[in-house]
């Protein structure tokens, strides 16, 4: 069973020709380097120590969070709806001042 885009196919255990197993696996590793060095930058490294690259049949880069403690995981909600958070007024600011250069514009037409 997979989902839409086939991220939870099973794993790539038997390689088969013409996929570009390398390709996905090389993705999945920047993910997870990157996920890594963010993870490591809020000492929350040893949180995740099953971080990994991975890929499945289709050649998909997979990045694998392993097996974390439920807290882990609640920490990295946390994180995400921060980040999403901080982020909206910069997006809401940039949406009003785009709209404003736009009226501008029209005005002047």
């Amino acid at each position: 069973m997979t989902d839409r885009r086939g991220v939870v196919a099973k794993r790539a255990e038997s390689l088969m020709p013409g996929v570009p197993y390398v390709r996905g696996w090389a993705q999945a590793r920047r993910g997870a380097d990157e996920l890594a060095a963010q993870l490591t930058a809020l000492g929350l490294e040893s949180d995740f120590p099953g971080l990994t690259a991975d890929v499945n049949v289709s050649g998909d880069g997979l990045v694998r969070l392993g097996t974390i403690r439920p807290e882990a995981a609640m920490m990295l909600a946390e994180l995400i709806v921060s980040g999403l958070a901080a982020e909206m007024p910069t997006h809401a600011e940039t949406s009003m001042h785009e709209a404003g250069g736009a009226r501008r514009t029209s005005t002047a037409a």
